[in-house]
């Protein structure tokens, strides 16, 4: 009979010499006939499961969720639990950084199309560039100060109100502009007002020409009539195809300086899966300024480093023999263009015909979820969830052992800067935030983005043709990281043993034209917060010519990896303690010591390392780099608070992988716009009225940026104040062969660290059960005993994966009812925004 599943016996600290101990010669032989016997146990049973999963075939357990002995074992196994977290007790009943429901958007539009202000507002679904519409809603955040104050009452009249920003496309206004106003409170009542949103912004106007991107500006006829059909004949000859056929433009940004003009190149590429890879040899620059496309025309043509002022001059070269011809185009037919997309290709991998292993919480979910505050507790920690159009998703009053560490852990702007040899790549400094990261979130993979028992929250955001709802916007899952979190082997007695290193993982993903920008943040069992960022999806290619050389590599026939940064910014606000906090300065440096010991056969001195700790108190001193070598560090502590050991509490900034800052200094497209990129960090004292370091509108003047992140920095004293850090991680992408088709999220990854630096008296991580302690065997020979505080293996059946499938996010119209399916096409327009025109007559 086969031998039963069993836990391992422990053994008591005081009790070496028992019936569990033998010498490793006495029980080899034994464990071998065992492991033997469980090996055939469990290959019959994946022998089983793959029979079910690829027959369709079912299998049942007599009855129940359970494995009778017979085959497995003496002792019935059963089925594990679902992986259905637990239910989660958030220190308040709301969390004041929800999202705006649906309900509440629609609500919303309905007072503004009612109100008194007679804004004469158009449909976003139907508004053309002269009208007035509404481009975004999303909520306000409540100001800190507020939200502390209903935390500590927990009193119903203490709650923040709730208010939504909105943002108005003044298109038929005698100098059209762009305005954010404020409305609330909400729910809408007599009460609910609406004012000019204006103390967030360094600038007094939001220029027209800076306004959102909008689809429906290249839907209206004269886009092909004057840039595409003048063209047609070069298009068919040169390219090897048309732009309602085989062609599809992409632009590049910002379209403004100041606001004084929209213009863009254009680049065209060939209209095949994984399109971003197949560049072609021609560019345009059109002039798409102001509410009346009637006035929008080319300005200038570039094929093969020719330049031409208009298209008629353009068209004449191209008809009597003076334009020099590249690279003949490429067709379908004489190459196969199936190297861009994302088939499986090349010889079966030895064993990659089986499912490589999946996690498993054997013992049920160890975090726990309110799904409808989307808040997550874990292990001693505590946060609330929030997601807004710009970014994507925040973490709000992470909390660990019931103390707050950070108030507000939000992502602010990520930059893509390119370089080459091309009107294109040469003039392309992307700010993601305009094109709207959360915007952007999809639907996670499961299985593949997110392991199989992770859990999942929904996401809700608005845009100017409807709303949408991701209901795998977000996943949560616990890991072991394969590896503990501390360690060590010693004789003594309780020096021998090692604690898992487990972690909680929040992550969410943002397909932003090109670009799958993957957001995570990893909670630790010692108090550590890690924040990652990695990339995948395809690159932004450039056209190869030998010129193109100094500025990327050649990745295919055709086709140049531009060299470009990435840098994503965020927002730290750390409480340490309370939120008085100061910045300390830590410098390792060399020194010669010289001592009256040191009379030795040595010498008298001795080279060595010293510490030199300072604060940095004033505003324009915390503009900062780490340290050559990385020499020393920057911590968040609280001169008021203690440890045990009279040391001030403190919060240190860890860089992790790929700590980068933007390359570039001065280059019009990010003269000020971007200036928070400069810097590894910048700690300043924290103000409702500094909300972030960017905003959408600072993609299109960087000449006058609403958001001057310089500005934040004016002298001011960072003593015991409320510090907010600004964190900056990143990649300088030079791209390789190995970038097709798809970048990997193994190299093109940044992270930083937040850790624990004096803040508790010891290693908090030596609190977890889910540890191990041996000591040393009385008798030579004999086993270590060890206790493993009564947390041992599990054992149970796993679920089985539910079966994958994937739907596109449900959608709805202006009105708050569900939209019809949207097409492909109406999806790729929605996803890959003004990267891919295709221009229609």
């Amino acid at each position: 009979m086969a031998r039963r599943y069993g836990q391992l016996k422990t053994v008591a600290l005081d009790e070496p010499d028992n019936k569990w101990a033998r010498t490793s010669s006495r029980i080899t032989s034994h464990r071998l006939g065992v492991l033997f016997i469980i090996i055939l146990a469990l290959a019959s049973l994946t022998a089983i499961q793959v029979n079910h999963s690829t027959s369709g075939s079912e299998i049942f357990f007599g009855g129940s969720e359970s494995l009778a002995g017979g085959g497995l074992g003496e002792e019935d196994i059963e089925i594990c639990v679902s992986n259905i977290p637990p239910a989660a007790h958030p220190p308040a009943p709301i969390n004041p950084w929800a999202s705006l429901t649906i309900h509440e958007m629609v609500e919303i539009q309905t007072w503004l199309l009612s109100t008194p202000a007679n804004l004469n507002l158009t449909r976003g679904d139907i508004a053309r560039p002269s009208d007035n519409s509404i481009y975004m809603i999303q909520s306000y955040y409540p100001s800190k100060a507020d939200v502390l104050k209903y935390f500590a009452s927990l009193d119903p009249h203490d709650v923040p109100a709730r208010f939504a920003r909105v943002t108005i496309h003044h298109g038929a206004a005698m100098e059209p502009v762009i305005r954010d106003y404020l409305v609330g409170p909400l729910p809408v009542t007599p009460t609910t007002k609406m004012r000019a949103l204006t103390e967030i912004y360094h600038t007094e106007t939001l220029p027209y020409n800076a306004r959102g991107y909008d689809a429906l500006d290249w839907n209206v006829p004269e886009i092909y009539t004057k840039i595409a059909a003048p063209l047609a004949d070069a298009y068919k000859e040169l390219l090897g195809g048309s732009p309602n056929d085989t062609l599809v433009a992409g632009g590049t940004g910002p379209f403004s300086f100041d606001g004084s003009f929209r213009r863009f190149w254009l680049n065209w590429q060939r209209d095949t899966p994984g399109f971003w890879l197949h560049p072609l040899n021609l560019w345009q620059y059109v002039d798409v300024s102001g509410t009346d496309p009637s006035k929008w025309d080319q300005l200038k043509i570039v094929y093969n480093h020719q330049v031409f002022d208009t298209a008629e001059s353009f068209m004449d070269a191209f008809h009597n023999g003076t334009l020099k011809r590249g690279v003949p185009p490429v067709t379908k037919k004489e190459e196969d263009l199936s190297w861009s997309t994302r088939e499986r290709i090349g010889a079966l991998r030895d064993l990659d015909n089986l499912p490589g292993p999946r996690s498993v919480s054997f013992a049920g979910l160890r975090y726990r979820v309110d799904h409808d505050l989307q808040y997550i507790s874990w292990m001693g920690w505590g946060l609330y969830l929030g997601f807004d159009r710009d970014m994507g998703l925040n973490l709000w009053d992470i909390r660990f052992r019931d103390e707050r560490i950070i108030y507000e852990l939000k992502p602010q702007e990520a930059l893509a800067q390119y370089t080459g040899n091309d009107p294109y790549k040469s003039s392309t400094a992307l700010l993601d935030s305009y094109f709207g990261m959360g915007q952007s979130v999809r639907d996670l993979l499961p299985g593949y983005d997110c392991p199989d028992e992770a859990t999942y929250l929904p996401a809700t955001t608005f845009s100017a043709t409807g709303m949408m709802v991701r209901k795998r916007a977000i996943c949560i899952f616990e890991q072991d990281s394969g590896r503990p979190i501390s360690r060590h082997l010693g004789f003594e007695r309780s020096e021998f043993g090692a604690v898992k290193g487990y972690q909680l993982v929040i992550r969410s993903i943002a397909t932003v034209g090109n670009y799958d920008y993957c957001f995570e943040y990893i909670f630790h069992v010692d108090g550590t917060i890690e924040v990652r960022v990695s990339a995948s999806g395809y690159l932004l290619s450039g056209f190869w010519d030998d010129e193109q050389g100094a500025y990327g590599s050649k990745i295919w026939n055709t086709t140049l990896g531009s060299l470009h940064d990435h840098v994503i910014n965020f927002k730290v606000d750390l409480d340490v303690g309370g939120t008085p906090n100061s910045l300390l300065k830590t410098t390792l440096s060399q020194e010669v010591a010289n001592q009256p010991w040191f009379g030795d056969d040595w010498g008298e001195e001795v080279i060595q390392q010293r510490i030199t700790r300072e604060y940095i108190d004033n505003e324009d001193e915390a503009l900062l780099k780490f340290p050559t070598n990385f020499q020393g560090g920057y911590t968040i502590v609280n001169t008021n608070e203690t440890n045990k050991w009279g040391i001030p509490r403190g919060y240190a900034i860890h860089p992790g992988y790929s700590p980068v800052y933007n390359t570039v200094v001065g280059s019009k497209r990010l003269l000020k716009n971007a200036n928070w990129a400069r810097y590894n960090l910048a700690v300043s004292r924290r103000k409702d009225t500094e909300p972030s370091s960017s905003s959408m509108w600072n993609f299109n003047l960087p000449g006058a940026p609403p958001v001057d992140f310089h500005k934040f920095f004016d002298g001011e004293n960072l003593t015991q104040e409320d510090l907010v850090t600004w964190i900056n991680v990143g990649m300088h992408h030079l791209p390789s062969s190995e970038d097709v088709p798809n970048t990997r999220t193994n190299t093109a990854a940044s992270s930083f660290f937040l850790t624990p630096f004096n803040y508790f008296d010891y290693d908090v991580s030596i609190e977890s059960t889910n540890a191990i302690l041996l000591q040393p065997p009385m008798t030579p020979g004999d086993p270590f005993s060890y206790t493993d505080y009564g947390v041992r293996p599990a054992h149970c059946i796993p679920q089985s994966p539910a079966a994958f499938e994937y739907y596109p996010e449900k959608e709805y119209d202006l009105d708050g009812k569900p939209a019809p399916p949207s097409t492909v096409e109406e999806m790729r327009k929605a996803s890959e925004l003004y990267l891919r025109l295709k221009f229609e007559p």
